[in-house]
């Protein structure tokens, strides 16, 4: 596998792996704020370092939700465009950076805060299926911040699902 295999964001994205891995994320980020300890922040937002350099490819939870869980367990398949994902995970990357330097600097409650928002944030994916930071790109793409060329797909529905092109 090249580099650039490596490093490439999948496009489309099983929305269940994406959930799965959302709710991995939950589970973590409220030790996170129970133990309240930088290394915890710190392998928080190493992850999402990770799922936004390769999607599922490096990330120990895209991994097990990909191979393992969703497989196994959910048994399901609805694939989502992969940028509007790629941009929410680099949303949790800034937050989950944020709980981490705020912990470094001994603000242990600023830094349990903003993983709670993580926390809202990721449960919102994993439970309903509502992806914060795909809706915050949409409203971006539809305001011409993001170009329409990042993700062709989001803006037509007969790009998202092979099915309805036929």
């Amino acid at each position: 596998m090249s580099a650039r295999e490596v490093f490439s964001f999948p496009n489309p994205v099983n929305d269940y792996a994406a959930r799965t891995t959302a709710g991995l994320v939950v589970v973590l980020a409220i030790i996170a704020i129970a133990v309240n300890n930088p290394v915890l922040y710190g392998l928080l937002a190493l992850g999402f370092v990770l799922r936004v350099a390769s999607g599922p490819t490096l990330s120990p939870f895209g991994q097990l939700s990909v191979k393992v869980l969703v497989p196994k367990l959910v048994r399901k398949e609805e694939l989502v465009p992969g940028p509007p994902k790629r941009f929410a995970q680099a949303i949790g990357l800034v937050v989950s950076g944020a709980a981490f330097v705020l912990s470094l600097f001994g603000l242990g409650l600023a830094a349990q805060i903003v993983t709670g928002v993580l926390v809202v944030a990721a449960s919102l994916e994993s439970v309903l299926g509502f992806c914060l930071g795909c809706t915050i790109f949409g409203f971006l793409q539809r305001a011409g911040i993001i170009p329409e060329s990042v993700c062709e797909a989001c803006n037509n529905i007969s790009l998202r699902n092979p099915a309805a092109a036929a």
